[in-house]
């Protein structure tokens, strides 16, 4: 159990600096500009899937939280976020690295999930932006303070600090149920329920994405490593997952609706990547 506390406490603690910077921004944002410039930055938002895949691939999960952030207040689109997510990797790259895997290797892995992250962002928004001039709407950037109900009214700083503890407070709470929940029924369970299901890997592989905790892309690289799972049935897991942003997704987006789209969004991407990167043989 201190093993536990242990780990779920600096898992937590590493995105501290990504929430408060993100949520300084947000307040920035929302109390030092004017209407023009929020339209400014909404609108440069059709860039957001180039920019959001690229820093996802930092092996950082603080890139996933912060973006999630930022969407739950509208101030970037949907397909900027997805593209964030499914170019998170989470703990892959040092894996890799540790196990002595070539560069090119590494590169080739993170230039498909960027291309597939870039692509799947651009034609979301695009699809999203179509419907809003159709049904002739337009989401506006929405007020954090006013979102959360928490009447920040003491300066962008203490606004920023609070929000940030906020939800520190909550990833605590998620990550250590997570942690718990693989600590018994044990990650080499997961990871023998995909060895003995290879014709379902993407399948099961996504679904293993979906944890909510980098613990998901422990299990799926280091089966890839040791010739478990093929490089495919990897990157779908990888594709699927977000570090603890879908969970910090269900806290800051209002829409359940929304999210549980979002969810299932990812999920498919990742799970057809995988199948048509696999059906093209694809091999590393």
């Amino acid at each position: 159990m201190i093993e536990i506390i242990e780990e779920t406490l600096i898992d937590s603690i590493k995105l501290l600096p990504f929430l408060f910077i993100t949520y300084l921004i947000m307040e920035y944002i929302e109390h030092k500009t004017s209407d023009k410039l929020k339209n400014t930055i909404k609108k440069s938002g059709k860039y957001g899937p180039v920019i959001g895949g690229l820093l996802g691939t930092i092996p950082q999960c603080g890139f996933s939280v912060a973006a999630t952030n930022l969407y739950a207040t509208r101030i970037i689109t949907l397909g900027t976020l997805i593209s964030v997510y499914l170019a998170t990797s989470d703990e892959m790259i040092p894996i890799l690295l540790s196990e002595g895997a070539p560069i090119t290797t590494i590169l080739s892995i993170l230039g498909i999930k960027l291309v597939i992250a870039i692509i799947a962002g651009f034609i979301i928004d695009f699809i999203i932006r179509r419907k809003n001039k159709e049904n002739d709407e337009e989401e506006r950037i929405i007020d954090l303070c006013e979102k959360e109900h928490c009447h920040c009214e003491h300066g962008i700083f203490k606004s920023a600090l609070k929000h940030t503890l906020n939800i520190f407070v909550f990833i605590i709470i998620i990550t250590f149920i997570i942690n718990i929940l693989i600590h018994f029924i044990g990650e080499d369970n997961i990871a023998n329920f995909v060895r003995i299901n290879p014709i379902l890997g993407p399948v099961l592989a996504g679904i293993i994405g979906l944890i909510p905790n980098c613990a998901s892309s422990v299990i799926l690289t280091q089966l890839y490593v040791e010739n478990v799972i093929p490089v495919a049935t990897m990157i779908s897991g990888l594709l699927a997952g977000t570090g603890i942003g879908l969970a910090v997704l269900f806290k800051m987006n209002k829409g359940i609706k929304e999210n549980l789209k979002i969810t299932v969004l990812m999920y498919l991407i990742g799970v057809i990547s995988g199948i048509i990167l696999q059906l093209i043989g694809i091999q590393f």
